[in-house]
């Protein structure tokens, strides 16, 4: 599942990550997530385990994997 919409020269991509529970977990894919090229926001809610990123094109999602693995946890897909 997809959530995507292109505004004004940046995608909004929101993923699903598995086992995030506090805010540290929310820092931590955060963190990884905003070191991928092109990404200008990252916002990761535990609650519901949503990341909404804000990049300048559409990401490959191997590279959001990788980074989500880099923190600890695991990329369930696009929401």
């Amino acid at each position: 599942m997809t959530f995507q919409t292109d505004t004004q020269g940046s995608v909004t991509t929101v993923y699903k990550v598995s086992g995030m529970s506090c805010g540290h977990c929310e820092g931590a894919v955060s963190g990884e997530i905003s070191q991928l090229p092109g990404v200008s926001s990252v916002q990761a809610v535990a609650s519901s385990g949503e990341v909404t990123v804000v990049s300048e094109a559409p990401l490959d999602e191997e590279a959001v994997r990788a980074a989500v693995d880099e923190a600890g946890f695991e990329l369930a897909g696009q929401a």
